[in-house]
């Protein structure tokens, strides 16, 4: 009967082990999120996973990399010295939400007009207010210092943001790995 119970028991003490492994190695309940599309439309749904996403889990993470930069660029604020490139890609890029555009039926500026009207007359938050919306929900949004430094962005020109702050993809990955859901946009 010894022989069982110790069996029983080392039985025991392994399942025990094997659920201490899986509780340390579970997901958090958090939400993380590649952005990288620079289109209003892309966005658009991004925010309004983000702020969904806030009222579901205990923590949602945005990442911005390049064309997705440029959306998180203030037009109210000067521009900040840069070298050519970073001046040339200031020029060509959007600046700020105002100056985005759809990735399908743009239609010169017409289907991007037309979509804000909709959302306007449907009483949907436009993307100004549901970056607002994130930033009070408590979404944290990191942007891609390499992204920045390859387009000559500053961190002075960009929106400002509870908590904004510049990382690296490790970053990015640290809270990714460990997430309940991991979106790319």
């Amino acid at each position: 009967m010894s022989e069982e119970l110790t069996a029983l028991t080392s039985r025991i003490e392994a399942l025990e082990a094997d659920v201490e492994t899986l509780r340390a190695n579970a997901p958090e309940d958090k939400l993380s999120m590649v952005v990288m599309s620079g289109n209003l439309d892309r966005l658009l749904a991004a925010f309004i996973i983000a702020t969904g996403g806030a009222a579901m889990f205990e923590k949602v993470t945005m990442f911005f990399t390049f064309w997705a930069t440029a959306a998180l660029r203030d037009p109210k604020k000067s521009p900040v010295k840069k070298n050519m490139m970073g001046n040339m890609f200031g020029m060509m890029l959007p600046k700020g939400t105002p100056d985005l555009k759809l990735s399908q039926m743009h239609m010169a500026g017409m289907g991007t007009a037309m979509l804000k009207g909709l959302m306007k007359k449907k009483g949907v938050m436009s993307l100004d207010q549901l970056i607002r919306a994130a930033g009070e929900s408590g979404v944290e949004i990191f942007v891609c210092d390499m992204s920045m430094d390859l387009m000559g962005m500053k961190l002075e020109e960009l929106i400002d943001y509870p908590g904004l702050k510049l990382a690296g993809v490790a970053t990015f990955l640290g809270q990714a790995g460990t997430s309940k859901s991991t979106l790319f946009i």
